[in-house]
C-alpha cells in the first residue's frame, strides 16, 4: 500500500510528500521522487506534520508508538495493530498527547459504502434485519504476516459497524486453513450487533473469483453495494397487491422494483487523505479513529478465539474486550 499513499500524498492539495522510509530502498519506483529514508527517526527529523504508516501489520505498533513519542500525528494502515493489547498502547500513545491518529479503513471511503451509510442514516431502510459481507479472492502473496481474519474480515468488521452506527455484542466462528501456512486462509463468522441486527461475513483468499459484497436487508428492502465497482442498488419490498391467490397467502415480502443509484466515484484513498489533510489542519472530518480501530482489533481476535475455542464469545459493552 505505500506506492500507493505515496501517488496520492504526492499530488495532494495542501501536504507535501518530504519523505519515505524504506530500509529495502525504493524497489518500486514509488517515491514519486521524495528521498529515501532508513527509519523513522531520520523521517522525524525532517520536521514532519504527520506520517502514513503503511508496513507489516507486527510493525505498526513500534512505528506508531515512535511517531507519537515525538509529536507526529500519524494514519496507521489498517488493522491498526496485530494485537489488542499493541491497539491499546498505541491509542494511549496519541490521545494522551493529544494528536490526531486515524486508522486506514478504506471501505469508510467508497462510494458505495458511503451512499449506503447516508441512505440508513435518514431511514430509507427503516428497521435493519441483517449485514451479510462476502469478500473472497486468490491469496495476496505479499501478505505473511496475518491471516485472512486480520487482513480482510478487518474490513467488514469495521463497515459493518460503520454503516450501521452499531456495535457487536456477540460472534460466532470457524475457519480453515488449507495454504499450508500458519496463519487461516478461510472464515466464517455469524454476529449480533447491540440493536439485535444479524451479521454474516464470508471471508477467504482461497477463490479465483474477486468478490467484494455487502448486503443490508431491511424492512423496506434490500440495499446491495459491489465495492469493486462502487454500485450501490436497492431492492424494495412490493407494494402492489397480488391477484395470485397461492401467493397472497405468503404473508412475507415480495420482489419489488430495483433501483441502481447514479454515485460519483472519486478513488477511495484519495478521499481517505483528503479527510486525514483536514483532520491534521483541525478542521471536522469523518475519519476512523485508532480507538473505533481498535474495537476492530478486538473483535477479529474474538473471532479467532471463537474459532479455536468452538464457542460463541459476548462483548460486555462496560469494558472493551469479549467474555
Amino acid at each position: 500500500m505505500g506506492r500507493h499513499h505515496a501517488r496520492v500524498l504526492s499530488g495532494l492539495d495542501g501536504v507535501e510528500l518530504v519523505g519515505v522510509v524504506d530500509p529495502m530502498g525504493d524497489k518500486f519506483g514509488a517515491a514519486q521522487g521524495a528521498p529515501i529514508l532508513n527509519t523513522v527517526e531520520e523521517l522525524i527529523a525532517l520536521g514532519v506534520d504527520y506520517a502514513v504508516v503503511a508496513c507489516p501489520t507486527a510493525l505498526h505498533e513500534p512505528v506508531g508508538l515512535a511517531l507519537a513519542e515525538a509529536g507526529v500525528c500519524a494514519l496507521v494502515e489498517k488493522p491498526v495493530a496485530d494485537t489488542v493489547e499493541g491497539a491499546r498502547r498505541l491509542v494511549e500513545a496519541f490521545e494522551s498527547r493529544g494528536l490526531v491518529a486515524g486508522v486506514g479503513h478504506i471501505e469508510r471511503c467508497n462510494p458505495a459504502l458511503m451512499s449506503l451509510r447516508t441512505r440508513l442514516e435518514a431511514g430509507e431502510l427503516g428497521d435493519v434485519y441483517q449485514v451479510v459481507t462476502r469478500r473472497q479472492g486468490p491469496f495476496p502473496h505479499r501478505i505473511a504476516d496475518v491471516g485472512v481474519v486480520k487482513d480482510l474480515a478487518t474490513h467488514d468488521i469495521d463497515l459493518t459497524g460503520w454503516v450501521t452506527g452499531r456495535q457487536y455484542v456477540s460472534i460466532a466462528a470457524h475457519t480453515v486453513s488449507k495454504s499450508g501456512r500458519e496463519h487461516e486462509d478461510m472464515v466464517s463468522a455469524v454476529g449480533r450487533l447491540d440493536d439485535g441486527t444479524m451479521v454474516n461475513h464470508l471471508v477467504n483468499w482461497l477463490s479465483p473469483l474477486k468478490e467484494r459484497f455487502t448486503s443490508v436487508t431491511g424492512e423496506r428492502g434490500c440495499f446491495i453495494a459491489d465495492t469493486l465497482t462502487a454500485d450501490l442498488t436497492f431492492h424494495s419490498n412490493a407494494a402492489v397487491t397480488t391477484e395470485w391467490e397461492a401467493l397472497r397467502a405468503f404473508r412475507g415480502v415480495s420482489e419489488g422494483d430495483m433501483i441502481r443509484y447514479a454515485i460519483a466515484k472519486r478513488e477511495p484513498l484519495l478521499v481517505e487523505h483528503e479527510l486525514f489533510r483536514d483532520a491534521v489542519l483541525g478542521k471536522p472530518a469523518d475519519i476512523c479513529t485508532l480507538r473505533q480501530g481498535m474495537r476492530t482489533v478486538e473483535v477479529a481476535a474474538a473471532v479467532l478465539e471463537s474459532a479455536a475455542e468452538g464457542k460463541t464469545l459476548r462483548f460486555d459493552d462496560s469494558r472493551s474486550g469479549a467474555a
